[in-house]
Protein backbone atom coordinates (compact mmCIF):
# COMPACT_ATOMS: atom_id res chain seq x y z
CA UNK A 1 0.00 0.00 0.00
CA UNK A 2 1.51 3.34 -0.99
CA UNK A 3 1.98 6.30 1.33
CA UNK A 4 -0.36 8.22 -0.95
CA UNK A 5 -3.22 5.84 -0.13
CA UNK A 6 -2.57 6.07 3.59
CA UNK A 7 -2.30 9.86 3.76
CA UNK A 8 -5.19 10.92 1.55
CA UNK A 9 -8.59 11.73 2.97
CA UNK A 10 -10.33 8.73 1.41
CA UNK A 11 -13.44 7.07 2.75
CA UNK A 12 -12.73 3.71 1.16
CA UNK A 13 -9.07 3.36 0.04
CA UNK A 14 -8.55 1.72 -3.37
CA UNK A 15 -5.60 0.34 -5.27
CA UNK A 16 -4.98 -1.26 -8.65
CA UNK A 17 -2.04 -3.22 -10.01
CA UNK A 18 -1.21 -5.78 -12.67
CA UNK A 19 0.20 -9.25 -12.13
CA UNK A 20 1.87 -11.46 -14.73
CA UNK A 21 -0.43 -14.44 -14.16
CA UNK A 22 -3.70 -15.73 -15.49
CA UNK A 23 -6.64 -14.51 -13.40
CA UNK A 24 -7.91 -18.06 -12.81
CA UNK A 25 -4.49 -19.03 -11.42
CA UNK A 26 -4.59 -16.07 -9.04
CA UNK A 27 -8.15 -16.84 -7.97
CA UNK A 28 -7.21 -20.47 -7.31
CA UNK A 29 -4.41 -19.26 -5.00
CA UNK A 30 -7.08 -17.76 -2.75
CA UNK A 31 -9.11 -20.97 -2.92
CA UNK A 32 -6.05 -22.93 -1.79
CA UNK A 33 -5.00 -20.55 0.97
CA UNK A 34 -8.57 -20.57 2.29
CA UNK A 35 -8.14 -24.26 3.17
CA UNK A 36 -4.59 -23.93 4.56
CA UNK A 37 -5.03 -21.18 7.15
CA UNK A 38 -7.53 -19.88 9.70
CA UNK A 39 -6.18 -16.36 10.34
CA UNK A 40 -8.41 -14.82 7.67
CA UNK A 41 -11.82 -15.51 6.17
CA UNK A 42 -11.55 -15.85 2.39
CA UNK A 43 -14.72 -15.78 0.30
CA UNK A 44 -14.84 -15.98 -3.46
CA UNK A 45 -17.66 -15.25 -5.89
CA UNK A 46 -16.67 -15.46 -9.56
CA UNK A 47 -13.67 -13.12 -9.95
CA UNK A 48 -14.33 -11.34 -6.63
CA UNK A 49 -12.42 -12.24 -3.47
CA UNK A 50 -13.38 -10.93 -0.02
CA UNK A 51 -10.84 -11.02 2.81
CA UNK A 52 -11.91 -10.50 6.42
CA UNK A 53 -10.67 -11.20 9.89
CA UNK A 54 -12.32 -14.07 11.78
CA UNK A 55 -15.26 -13.13 14.02
CA UNK A 56 -13.23 -13.55 17.22
CA UNK A 57 -10.70 -10.93 16.00
CA UNK A 58 -13.21 -8.47 14.58
CA UNK A 59 -14.33 -5.27 16.24
CA UNK A 60 -16.91 -2.68 15.20
CA UNK A 61 -14.41 -0.89 12.93
CA UNK A 62 -12.84 -3.99 11.36
CA UNK A 63 -12.30 -3.50 7.62
CA UNK A 64 -12.60 -6.00 4.82
CA UNK A 65 -10.69 -6.13 1.56
CA UNK A 66 -12.60 -6.69 -1.67
CA UNK A 67 -10.47 -7.81 -4.62
CA UNK A 68 -11.62 -8.02 -8.21
CA UNK A 69 -9.21 -10.00 -10.37
CA UNK A 70 -9.80 -9.39 -14.07
CA UNK A 71 -8.11 -10.97 -17.05
CA UNK A 72 -6.26 -8.56 -19.34
CA UNK A 73 -4.91 -11.37 -21.52
CA UNK A 74 -3.97 -15.02 -20.98
CA UNK A 75 -0.81 -14.12 -19.03
CA UNK A 76 -1.75 -10.84 -17.31
CA UNK A 77 -4.37 -9.89 -14.77
CA UNK A 78 -5.48 -6.61 -13.28
CA UNK A 79 -6.29 -6.57 -9.57
CA UNK A 80 -8.60 -3.91 -8.16
CA UNK A 81 -8.63 -3.66 -4.36
CA UNK A 82 -11.09 -1.79 -2.17
CA UNK A 83 -10.86 -1.50 1.60
CA UNK A 84 -14.11 -0.84 3.33
CA UNK A 85 -15.90 -1.33 6.60
CA UNK A 86 -18.24 -4.17 7.29
CA UNK A 87 -21.19 -3.58 4.90
CA UNK A 88 -23.57 -3.25 7.87
CA UNK A 89 -21.45 -0.47 9.38
CA UNK A 90 -21.15 1.27 5.98
CA UNK A 91 -24.94 1.12 5.48
CA UNK A 92 -25.54 2.47 8.98
CA UNK A 93 -23.21 5.43 8.39
CA UNK A 94 -24.78 6.21 5.01
CA UNK A 95 -28.23 6.03 6.65
CA UNK A 96 -27.13 8.49 9.37
CA UNK A 97 -25.76 10.87 6.72
CA UNK A 98 -29.02 10.58 4.75
CA UNK A 99 -31.13 11.33 7.86
CA UNK A 100 -28.98 14.37 8.74
CA UNK A 101 -29.28 15.76 5.18
CA UNK A 102 -33.06 15.19 5.12
CA UNK A 103 -33.47 16.90 8.50
CA UNK A 104 -31.29 19.80 7.33
CA UNK A 105 -33.48 20.25 4.24
CA UNK A 106 -36.67 19.87 6.29
CA UNK A 107 -35.56 22.48 8.81
CA UNK A 108 -34.54 24.72 5.90
CA UNK A 109 -38.02 24.44 4.34
CA UNK A 110 -39.60 25.10 7.74
CA UNK A 111 -37.34 28.16 8.24
CA UNK A 112 -38.24 29.47 4.76
CA UNK A 113 -41.93 28.95 5.50
CA UNK A 114 -41.68 30.89 8.78
CA UNK A 115 -39.64 33.61 7.04
CA UNK A 116 -42.34 33.88 4.34
CA UNK A 117 -45.01 34.17 7.04
CA UNK A 118 -42.87 36.77 8.82
CA UNK A 119 -42.71 34.71 12.02
CA UNK A 120 -39.65 33.70 14.03
CA UNK A 121 -37.36 31.17 12.36
CA UNK A 122 -34.41 31.24 14.79
CA UNK A 123 -35.15 27.74 16.10
CA UNK A 124 -35.14 26.27 12.59
CA UNK A 125 -31.85 28.01 11.70
CA UNK A 126 -30.36 26.72 14.97
CA UNK A 127 -31.49 23.19 14.13
CA UNK A 128 -29.97 23.51 10.64
CA UNK A 129 -26.69 24.61 12.22
CA UNK A 130 -26.91 21.64 14.60
CA UNK A 131 -27.35 19.28 11.59
CA UNK A 132 -24.16 20.71 10.04
CA UNK A 133 -22.31 20.08 13.30
CA UNK A 134 -23.75 16.57 13.50
CA UNK A 135 -22.64 15.90 9.91
CA UNK A 136 -19.08 17.03 10.74
CA UNK A 137 -19.11 14.83 13.86
CA UNK A 138 -20.21 11.83 11.74
CA UNK A 139 -17.34 12.50 9.34
CA UNK A 140 -14.76 12.60 12.14
CA UNK A 141 -16.20 9.49 13.81
CA UNK A 142 -15.81 7.70 10.47
CA UNK A 143 -12.21 8.92 10.17
CA UNK A 144 -11.51 7.77 13.73
CA UNK A 145 -12.96 4.35 12.89
CA UNK A 146 -10.73 4.13 9.84
CA UNK A 147 -7.68 4.88 11.99
CA UNK A 148 -8.73 2.21 14.50
CA UNK A 149 -8.97 -0.31 11.65
CA UNK A 150 -5.67 0.73 10.01
CA UNK A 151 -3.64 -2.10 11.56
CA UNK A 152 -6.22 -4.59 10.30
CA UNK A 153 -6.00 -3.03 6.83
CA UNK A 154 -2.25 -3.64 6.85
CA UNK A 155 -2.80 -7.28 7.92
CA UNK A 156 -5.30 -7.85 5.11
CA UNK A 157 -3.03 -6.17 2.56
CA UNK A 158 -0.01 -8.21 3.68
CA UNK A 159 -2.06 -11.44 3.50
CA UNK A 160 -3.19 -10.57 -0.03
CA UNK A 161 0.36 -9.71 -1.11
CA UNK A 162 1.79 -12.92 0.41
CA UNK A 163 -0.92 -15.04 -1.21
CA UNK A 164 -0.26 -13.55 -4.64
CA UNK A 165 3.51 -14.18 -4.35
CA UNK A 166 3.05 -17.99 -4.48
Amino acid sequence: MSDKTLNEVVLRPRFTFEKNSNNEDLLSLFDEVKKEQSDFIVSRIDNHVFLKLPKNKQHFWSPQLHLEIDEINKNTSKIHGLFGPNPTVWTMFMFFHFIVVCLFLGFGAWAYSNWSLETSYAIQISLMFFMVILWVVLYFVGQMGKKVGMDDMHLLHRFMRDTLRH
